[in-house]
């Protein structure tokens, strides 16, 4: 399992030893994963946009989020929705057990180091896009800690090579957490330890108890999970763990637990012994790690290593019988998907009980690979193929047709789809999460590429789901005329109704087609309505558009397969369960004529007020002869209810920092619940700029002069509030600003004043409050420069703000002067004679330690066996290589600290 900052598990045979750990490339015949390098260009990271960062557990003791300048806007707001109750009628194959659960485990946008973001300007981005399949979702790659220079990471050189620290704490990524919520999923950070890849971090540094008893780590971990928004935690122990620990370590998840956190431990250590032991089953040696006989529930699940075979695997089912562990929740079979990808050694049919239902969960690493090792990964005209990657991953068809490609047979066989649209509205633009450009209500508001997975809408469920008597058509979504589908597809490319993406229907139409789109659970009152928007570009004909739905009441009455009925098209060949159901088809009138541009219909639902909706679909009706060309796309789909959800206009819009130098700016405002509002959309005047579920945003690449930052919310049925408004004229600002401060503790700003001559207020803030500082000056307004001083000189960022008058307020951002260091403690290093055994330095700014004995510098292995370095090297140094034996009893011994910014300070451990 031990990925680590690299792109690849080492998998392992039975209990082998942990061997050549994240070592090389793969094997002859597999693809070599790669980190996702920086983006270029215009999708360059922007100068102060907010990224992730890994945490050591010291770090995460000291951590206060009121001291990360962006923490908040690193936050999920979107709340865990519940899923609908099961409906077997309804899935693509009805025998198929809705119990059985499923993780995921991989990259989010993808690996890059300090490119963590919850959003950017980039469509080639890897988007997660189903997660009707998933019930957590994990973010896994490294996270390097708080204060690496991003100068430390050469994407050229060997991952060896990286010379920095990496966090034994990932948190999952924001914009997917809120994804995740979105639709039911929970999201969960990764604790990670092993001998070799975080440096001296060791899981000891958990179980520090307190003096009540409690773990202060277990309470930040709660804090952490709490204060951004997701859900629990997976544990990667890979170390050995001393026999005397394993019952405080359980102590420890428990406490986790205990506030609330849902945790998975990783099938890695033996119970009695500690020892790395990789069972490949759930079993007593690792069972206790779930349950124990004495504490009770001490995880929520465990996730098998990958070499089970089926009699481990109902194995493992009666072991979680025996304990009263519901296996398919409790249970999850890894699966290797990085590294074997389509050619898996695994069998999933071995996870299969004698009826054909699965006897455990099922767990993925590395389901990314879809697009990680894809040659191609960064060229936008390239993302059809991994879209097909991806779909065949998940439901075994690249193009979602009946038959599986080679004998992967696809998540989707395994885990029953679910669905979290209930209640009584809906709404939808089929958007995926990114494009190529932005579109608001048909009009193109944007011809900037984007990536953001919180403007996800909820995922088309079945990819593909189509019934036709004749040739089936075609789907596909639509990304307008830039986008370069797979050669399959001969469409117009039209682009979306409202955001980046449309779904369009494209081919032959020789027969009735029924398209089911949303597994639902939605109730319909007298006044419900139905919308939808589409677009016709081919030529007028005979066809007909229908609306399609499954109702609750009726979704098993068996009919013919022709029009009127829904069969599942990716579902197992010759299975006598394929799900038919009864589709109830809402005519809209006319909708076989071309149009020329997009259009919307509505279907009057009163008929079936009182009844429950369990699948939306279309149905595209056949003329009376073959039409060739066929083409509709479809960009909105909205059920309502009658009654008026459009939001209250959104309050206290404000620029909170306006960056020309950079080009960036920074948002807030009063965010309402989100049984209100499902996301806010922000516009420089009418150019869309992009948006989410939160009170605060940034954006880069901002270079207008002047306009109005306007503000929509969007309602659960799609309606859309009147727009908030703030309005900035930089003619009105200071331009060209510039600052720079110097190791004397002063700060030098200049600029060029505006034609006001009014008075400029000048204010520095520093934006780490562990270390609060704030300083104004007004100078006259024909000023163009000024010096404050007796400013920090601690290496702390700070934001400067220039105001003209009450002209528009600008600033820039940059770090205070570094000169600052405190030295190594004595009492971090425990001397026995001549053994002394060094402990990480719990100062958040620090690099390299140098030991020195009668002046000659100790050497100190490092990690992947890249030689020894003359100091200890945050994160690639041991804990064993901290200990060492000095060569002689009465020999000076001196430790040097030396930080990021060079600064170092000496402090004499033995001798004069």
């Amino acid at each position: 399992m031990a990925r680590s900052h690299r792109r690849r598990a080492t998998t392992r045979a039975g209990t082998a030893a942990l061997a050549a750990m994240l070592a090389v490339v793969l094997a002859a015949g597999g693809a070599a994963a790669s980190d996702t390098l920086p983006w270029t260009g215009d999708s360059a990271v922007g100068a102060n946009q907010p990224y992730q960062h890994g945490y050591s557990v010291t770090d995460l003791l000291r951590w206060n989020p009121a001291d990360d300048a962006h923490a908040e806007l690193l936050r999920a707001k979107v709340p865990l929705q519940k899923r609908n109750a099961a409906n077997a009628a309804t899935q693509r194959d009805p025998a198929l057990p809705a119990a059985t659960q499923q993780l995921t485990l991989a990259g989010d946008y993808g690996n890059a180091f300090f490119e963590s973001h919850p959003y950017t300007n980039e469509f080639s981005q890897y988007l997660f896009s189903y997660w009707q399949y998933a019930d957590f979702y994990g973010s896994w790659h490294g996270m390097p800690t708080e204060g690496v220079p991003t100068s430390y990471y050469d994407p050229t050189k060997d991952w060896r090579e990286k010379w920095f620290e990496f966090g034994m704490l990932n948190l999952p990524n924001p914009g997917y957490t809120n994804a995740a919520h979105a639709n039911g999923v929970r999201s969960l950070g990764c604790l990670f330890f092993s001998d070799n890849d975080r440096g001296d971090q060791t899981y000891n540094e958990l179980l520090v108890r307190d003096a009540d008893g409690g773990f202060p780590v277990a309470a930040k971990l709660i804090q952490t999970a709490k204060f951004y928004g997701f859900d629990g935690y997976f544990i990667n122990q890979e170390a050995r763990v001393a026999p005397a620990d394993i019952p405080a370590y359980k102590e420890f998840l428990r406490q986790l637990r205990a506030g609330g956190l849902y945790v998975q431990w990783y099938d890695s250590i033996d119970n009695s012994t500690g020892a790395i032991s990789y069972q490949n089953e759930f079993n007593a040696v690792n069972g206790p790690f779930v349950r124990d006989a004495k504490l009770g529930d001490v995880s929520d699940s465990i996730f098998l290593n990958y070499w089970w075979n089926r009699t481990k695997l109902t194995n493992s089912k009666s072991y979680a019988a025996g304990l009263g562990l519901d296996s398919r929740k409790s249970v999850f079979a890894g699966v290797e998907a990085g590294q074997y990808q389509f050619n898996q050694p695994y069998n999933l049919d071995d996870n299969l009980d004698a009826n054909g239902a699965p006897m455990n969960a099922i767990a993925t690493l590395g389901a990314d690979f879809v697009s990680s090792d894809y040659a191609n990964k960064t060229d936008d005209a390239a993302q059809r193929d991994v879209f097909d990657r991806e779909r065949r991953w998940w439901t075994g068809s690249s193009a979602g047709t009946t038959t599986p490609e080679g004998t992967w047979k696809g998540i989707s066989k395994y885990v029953a789809e679910r669905s979290v649209i209930g209640g009584t509205t809906f709404a939808t633009s089929f958007n995926t999460g990114h494009g190529l450009s932005t579109w608001t209500k048909g009009r193109l508001s944007n011809q900037q590429e984007w990536g953001n997975i919180n403007l996800q809408d909820i995922p088309v469920t079945w990819q593909w789901w189509v019934d036709a008597a004749g040739t089936p058509l075609s789907a596909d979504f639509d990304y307008g005329p830039a986008y370069t589908p797979a050669s399959r597809f001969s469409y117009q490319k039209i682009g979306a109704y409202n955001g980046g993406s449309s779904l369009v229907l494209s081919g032959n139409l020789d027969s009735d087609n029924t398209v089911r789109l949303y597994k639902t659970d939605l109730r319909i009152n007298k006044r419900s309505t139905l919308d939808l928007t589409y677009n016709k570009p081919s030529a007028s004909d005979d066809s007909e558009l229908r609306l399609g739905l499954v109702l609750a009441s009726d979704p098993e009455r068996r009919v013919g397969l022709g029009s009127g009925s829904l069969r599942d098209q990716a579902g197992p060949v010759g299975s006598a369960t394929m799900s038919t159901a009864k589709v109830i088809q809402l005519p809209l009138t006319g909708s076989g004529r071309h149009t020329t541009g997009w259009t919307t219909r509505s279907a009057d639902l009163s008929a079936y007020a009182g009844q429950k909706v369990a699948a939306l679909g279309l149905v595209v009706a056949a003329g009376a002869r073959p039409i060739p060309g066929y083409q509709v796309n479809l960009g909105a789909l909205a059920l309502r209810d009658g009654t008026n959800h459009t939001p209250a206009a959104p309050q206290d819009l404000r620029i909170t920092e306006l960056l020309p130098a950079t080009g960036e700016l920074f948002l807030s405002w009063k965010r309402s619940a989100y049984d209100k509002v499902r996301r806010y959309d922000v516009y420089l005047d009418d150019t869309y700029l992009g948006g989410a579920y939160d009170d605060v945003y940034y954006v880069k690449r901002f270079t207008a002069t002047s306009g109005t930052i306007k503000l929509v919310a969007v309602g659960p049925d799609g309606s859309e509030s009147p727009a908030a408004s703030t309005s900035f004229n930089l003619s009105t600002a200071p331009s060209k600003a510039q600052a720079a401060a110097k190791p004397d503790g002063t700060l030098t700003a200049t600029w060029t004043p505006p034609a006001s001559g009014q008075p400029i207020t000048l204010k520095v803030t520093s934006l780490d409050t562990a270390h609060p500082y704030t300083k104004e000056v007004e100078v006259p307004g024909t000023s163009s420069t000024t010096t404050l001083t007796g400013v920090p000189v601690n290496g702390d960022g700070y934001l400067l703000t220039l105001r003209s008058g009450t002209g528009t307020v600008t600033g820039v951002r940059g770090t205070f002067a570094d000169t600052e260091i405190s030295p190594y403690p004595a009492s971090a290093v425990a001397i026995n004679g001549n053994t002394f055994t060094f402990s990480r330095p719990t100062l958040p700014d620090w690099h390299t330690l140098t030991i020195l004995e009668d002046g000659q510098a100790k050497s100190f292995t490092t990690t992947y066996g890249s030689g020894a370095k003359p100091y200890i090297i945050r994160g690639r140094t041991t804990r064993a290589a901290e200990t060492v034996t000095m060569s002689g009893a009465a020999s000076k011994v001196v430790a040097i600290l030396e930080d990021y910014a060079g600064n170092k300070a000496t402090t004499v451990l033995r001798g004069n």
